[in-house]
């Protein structure tokens, strides 16, 4: 069985907890090995964030169940890596 490495996620949360506390609380997360987290757009009710989670097996259901309990929700899962090593992206003849 592949192993999840990276996920990039759309998530939409509350504007409490804030955007630092919100990535701190993910990184706690015990298959989490890092978190980046980036404000997309901010509106008067909800946050827009891109969250960008890495762990060697990381455990996408308690990634997902920590962002419930924060208030938040999973809008799209934009890209994800799995496999022994993260294959990092290159420009290809077609991107051009």
């Amino acid at each position: 069985m592949s192993t999840l490495r990276r996920v990039t996620l759309d998530v939409l949360k509350p504007h409490d907890p804030p955007l630092l506390e919100f990535t701190e609380r993910i990184a706690d997360v015990e298959s989490v090995d890092g978190v980046t987290s980036s404000l997309i757009e901010l509106d008067q009710e909800v946050q827009n964030v891109k969250l960008t989670v890495e762990g060697e097996q990381l455990d996408y259901a308690a990634v997902e169940d920590a962002i419930g309990g924060l208030g938040g929700s999973v809008h799209s899962v934009d890209q994800v890596a799995y496999g022994e090593y993260v294959v990092e992206e290159r420009r290809t003849p077609q991107d051009d």
